[in-house]
């Protein structure tokens, strides 16, 4: 397995139509995981996570949205629609979008299977606000681009260990 890249936002997905979008922010981070890995399982992976549940823990506490490893398992099978302060936005076999409740913060998981390989993605997009006239991301985002990138690949990096510790059982 090799590390998490930053890669061009890919065409044809659920997260495309926000990369070419006026002022809006999208990014992709691709893991090759040395596994099969389906969708249901990646999700459950990535918010089942001991570092995604730090960030329940922060919601729970600031958002005041609960959220569970049930939950989390759910909305990878499909069960829900709903997980935390998203809501899914868009989803097919691969690829799953959710939108935070704000509307200003977007998250899209997808797997690429390939051989004895899959390929995680994780993507984020930021929806511009309306200052002055114009679209802006705003200096909070500006500020916490780089502590966000590195956060990526460690959420992907620590679903991959998790798949990889299903994988061995």
């Amino acid at each position: 397995m090799s590390g998490p890249e930053e890669r061009s936002v890919p065409e044809d997905r659920l997260i495309s139509p926000f990369k070419t979008a006026q002022a809006h922010y999208a990014d992709a981070f691709c893991l090759e995981f040395a596994g099969e890995a389906d969708l249901a399982a990646f999700i459950t992976a990535f918010y089942t996570t001991w570092l995604f549940k730090l960030e329940r823990i922060v919601l729970r506490v600031f958002a005041r949205t609960a959220s569970s490893d049930a939950q989390a398992q759910a909305l990878g099978q499909g069960d829900t629609d709903t997980f935390a302060v998203w809501r899914v936005e868009g989803r097919a076999p691969t690829e799953i979008l959710l939108g935070e409740r704000s509307g200003r913060t977007k998250s899209w998981l997808a797997v690429e299977p390939e051989g004895d390989i899959t390929r995680l993605w994780f993507g984020s997009i930021v929806v511009p606000v309306e200052r002055k006239g114009k679209p802006t991301l705003g200096p909070v985002f500006d500020s916490l681009l780089g502590a966000h990138k590195v956060y990526s690949r460690l959420l992907l990096m620590a679903a991959a260990a998790k798949l990889t510790r299903r994988k061995d059982r």
